[in-house]
This record gives structure tokens, sequence and C-alpha cells, in this order.
């Protein structure tokens, strides 16, 4: 197997920012910044077969449904594709009035125009201006001086004046984005912006959007975090600016990176749905969001029904949200681990028996059912499940409550079953598998009650009388005992030559109200000494008890059958 290279001083390292009193580590984050979705145009740009304007119209109304309130929806000068979704939802009237489309243009006169001219007609649009700042780029890409870069930045943010000027009856807000921010020069950054709003003029009513890229993710969130607070604190004019934050997750810590940059003193958060974007994609605006939930704060976005979302993003970018995405994925919320299930089964009865609140359930940093998500799947059963898997399954899906040991007794059929199928286990799956190990339910069985009577005899003793069937063959029978089990247990002695004792009983409730049943479950010893369970499930509790017995009889013949 190859070696991976040793790096050497091929890669350039970043050095913590001078900022020994830097503020943003004691920090926390206690409110929703603004959002901005960039699905349809960064995401957009990102995706093998981009999306037509009936995907871009379905993911836009998405956006809305959920409570976007900034959306980008394109770069009108990249064709005439674009171009004319973005003024056909202005003249379509389709944009609410709570919500403000943003166009990206590179600082380029023409396109400019062309940018202003895709919104002719809005009430309100945002003019996204960027080039790029950073030394790579200056050097390489355009081959420019700082003073040429910055000029660059001027010439455009004096176009962008002069068109909205031109067009006073839409409310225009401008942003600006020294791209490529998170490898360029600090003071270079905040030099650009000040001069860009020296020429828009932002006021703290109507403040500029300066947005602070990690064009390409290339340090630690702390780095950038720092970078952050620094420009905060040194941009002259800070209160006329809203700082807006676009992160990229080349090194998988865009949604980190995001968080740290808000601690640091940032306004607003830019990014995809599940994280879409060029490379390895941006800041997923889904965890980001959904991380504040966990905290208790409001992110004024909705995921209560995540899966109609998914079901959308999918549709639109043609990818799919991966299985283990954060909050999203399918997987996520499933415990396939023994000990994992243990611990969710007995949190989930907590949370049930204690009526709390505070969601303290293992493994699980949220209440799926937050997000539209059913209980059911959240403990699912293959080979690697212990008794709480099932034992879950079991509950969710027909109510019954197994007894502890008899748990660790069902859990040899449903390993041996799963080994047997080397696959996953679903409800079904566990349910022919209990009812074929205590006979429940099942028409094949060695005895089968056909019907029963109870009466009391003068000295109190239980009297069980009834019908049997015997491997189909109905025979009358009876017997006498302190109680309704115990006459049954005598039946099956002095008739069938089956001796059983009970070791332990427990009943439950199935439902409520004229469709409720009754589960009963007994644990039992034969002569030999075997440990033999039933469980009996009816209407009528004292039937369901009668049918425990002859399960535990059913097991019990099976067992010296095959003995």
């Amino acid at each position: 197997m190859p070696m991976l290279k040793q790096p050497s001083n091929k890669y350039t390292r970043f050095a913590p920012i001078d900022l020994p009193d830097r503020q943003w580590p004691s920090r926390v984050i206690d409110a929703a910044p603004r959002w901005l979705s960039t699905d349809l145009r960064d995401g957009n740009q990102s995706i093998i077969d981009p999306m037509d304007a009936v995907k871009k119209r379905r993911f836009f109304d998405l956006l809305v449904a959920i409570g976007v309130k900034e959306i980008e929806i394109g770069f009108p000068s990249a064709g005439a594709t674009e171009f004319e979704f973005i003024s056909g939802l202005v003249r379509s009237g389709s944009i609410p009035d709570d919500v403000i489309v943003q166009v990206l243009t590179q600082s380029r006169e023409d396109l400019i125009r062309t940018s202003f001219e895709s919104l002719d007609g809005a009430r309100a649009g945002i003019v996204h201006l960027y080039n790029a700042v950073s030394p790579a780029w200056r050097d390489i890409v355009f081959r420019m001086s700082k003073d040429e870069v910055r000029e660059v930045a001027i010439t455009g943010a004096k176009v962008m004046r002069d068109e909205a000027a031109r067009r006073p009856d839409t409310d225009w807000h401008f942003q600006y984005s020294p791209e490529t921010f998170s490898t360029a020069e600090l003071d270079f950054s905040i030099e650009v912006c000040a001069a860009v709003m020296d020429v828009l003029a932002p006021t703290p009513e109507r403040p500029i959007i300066l947005n602070l890229p990690a064009t390409v993710e290339a340090a630690t969130p702390n780095i950038y975090a720092d970078q952050i607070e620094y420009f905060c604190r040194n941009l002259p004019g800070r209160e006329s600016a809203v700082i807006s934050l676009h992160t990229h997750n080349d090194r998988g810590t865009g949604v980190a990176a995001a968080e740290l940059g808000l601690m640091a003193g940032a306004d607003r958060v830019e990014g995809c749905l599940f994280g879409n974007g060029e490379r390895t994609g941006n800041c997923c605006l889904v965890t980001l969001a959904l991380n504040l939930y966990t905290q208790g704060i409001d992110p004024g976005l909705d995921f209560s029904d995540i899966d109609r979302v998914i079901e959308t993003v999918e549709y639109c970018n043609d990818l799919p949200v991966h299985q283990r995405h954060p909050y999203g994925g399918e997987l996520v919320y499933t415990a396939f681990s023994g000990s994992h299930q243990d611990a969710i089964k007995k949190g989930f009865e907590a949370h049930e028996r204690q009526n709390d609140e505070l969601w303290r359930v293992p493994y699980l940093p949220i209440d799926p059912a937050d997000l539209g998500r059913d209980y059911e799947a959240v403990i699912r059963v293959n080979s690697q499940s212990g008794k709480g898997g099932f034992a879950w399954v079991l509950e969710q899906k027909h109510g019954l409550k197994l007894p502890k040991a008899m748990q660790r007794d069902f859990s040899r059929h449903v390993q041996q079953l799963a080994d047997q199928t080397s696959r996953e286990l679903d409800a079904e799956d566990i349910w022919e598998a209990f009812k074929a190990a205590y006979h429940v339910q099942t028409p094949d069985k060695h005895f089968q009650l056909v019907d029963y009577a109870e009466t009391r005899a003068i000295d109190g003793t239980r009297i069980f009388s009834g019908t049997i069937a015997v491997d189909g063959t109905e025979q009358s029978v009876s017997g006498r005992g302190g109680g309704l089990i115990s006459s049954v247990m005598a039946t099956l002695r002095d008739v069938f030559d089956l001796e059983l004792e009970v070791v332990d009983y427990s009943q439950q409730s199935i439902g409520s109200g004229t469709d409720a049943q009754a589960a009963t479950y007994l644990e039992c010893t034969t002569r030999d000494g075997r440990t033999i369970w039933g469980c009996g499930i009816d209407q009528d509790v004292a039937t369901a008890s009668v049918r425990a017995v002859l399960s535990a009889a059913n097991s019990a013949h099976a067992a010296r059958a095959s003995a």
C-alpha cells in the first residue's frame, strides 16, 4: 500500500491571530442569526445537472415554507435560464412581503447592470457584489496589486450605487463579499470593505451586509473565529454593517466555524439545506439551526416535518441526504447496538413515567417527534442487537411489555433468526418469531383452547372445565385448584401428564377503551427443571391467563418432543 507523502512545507500552516484578549471563547450563542439560503445559487452551481425553473420554484417555495427570510435566488449574468427564473419570480408576484431575494454578481459593470435588471419591479432586493482579495488570487488568478484589487471593489460599489438610484421604487440593500476572506490578510480585507462602505454610505438604520467567506476552509474553526472577532473590532463604522458568514466544509468543520463565528460577533449565516455546495459543501443550515434548537434557542426555521424537507431537497438536487447526516439522516435516531437499545428504551420509559418536559433520553440529543419522526424506527434489530431492541419493537408495535426474564428467553429466538437471515429484522419478523416461540395466536399448536368455564366449589376451590383441541381433536377436560391458573395446571397434570409449576406471573393491559386487551406472562418450570415461558392475549383477563398456561404447555410439549 502506498504511503501518504510527508507534507513537509508544501502546505500553508495558519497561525492563530494575534488577539491575546479574544472574547469569543467565553461567549455563548443566545439568539438565532439572520439566515440566508444560497441553495438556489451556490448549491445549484455545484450539482451535476443544475435545477430547471420548475425545480428551482419548488425549492424556493420550500424555503419560504420553513421560514427562510433571505434567499439568494441566482446569478443573473450566468445565462438566460438564470435571468429568466429570477425576473419571472419577480413578475409573478411570488415573493412574500416578508421575504427578500438576493442575487450575486462579480464586480464588473456589465454583470452588475444585468443583476439589477433581473430584479426590475421587485419590492425589495439584495445585490451581492464580490471580488477575491487573497494573495493566491491576486498573484495567480488576476495578477493584480492590492491597489488594483481594492479599485475593482470600489468601482463595483459605485455601479451598484448608481444602478440602485435609477430604480427608486425598489427597496435596495447592498452586500459585499471580500471573496477568499479566510486566506487573505485581515487588515487588507478591512481596508477593502471600508472602501466599499465609503462609496455606499451605509448607516445603522440602513446597514451594508459584509459577508466574510471561508471560500476554501483552510484552518481550524478557532482561526476563523479569531478572524471574525478581529474584523468586527477593527472595521470602521461597525455599527453600520451586518457581518455575515459563508463557511465551506473542506476540513469538515463548516458548521463549527459558523458557530464560533457567531460567538465572535457575526450576525448572519449563509448556507444550504443539508450542506450542499461546491466541493465538500457549504455550512448546513439544518444542522446549525437544530444545534441551536437543542440548546433551547428558537432558530426561526421550521423543521417539524423534516422528511418533507428531505424529499424536496433530494428531488431538486438529485442528491441523496446521507443516512448518517445530522438530524435528518434515515438512521440518525436508529440504534442497532444492544447496549444503545437498552439505554434508549429505559430513557423513553423514564420520560413517560416521569412526564418530564426535560428531554433526557440516552443517545438521542433531540426528540425525533419534534422533527416529525415516529418512535418505531428508533430501535431496529439485527444480529448486533440485544433484548432491549426487540422488546422495544414489540412494545411500540403490539403494546407488549415483556418481563425482563422473558426478554432474555426470547432474545435467543431473535438472535437465531437474525443469524439465519443475515439481515435486519423488521417488526413483522419479530412478531412472527414471538408467536412461534410462545405459540401465541397460531393455528397449529398442540394444545388449542376451544371453550371453557370456571366455577367455584363449596370448599372455595376453583373448577376449570372446558374443551381443548389436542392436535386438532377436541377433548373435554376439567381440573380443580386454588385459582383459575392452578386449576388449568391441574387439568394438564391429570389429563395430559404435563406438570408445570408457576415461578412468576405478570399481567398488563394493551390499549384502552372497548378495544383494550390483556396480556398475561407466565414463567414456569417443568419436572426436569427446564424453564418455560407462556404468553396469553385476550380481551378477557381470565381468558388471557388460560391462554398463557396453554402457551407454556405448548412450549413444554415442544421441548419434550425435541429432547
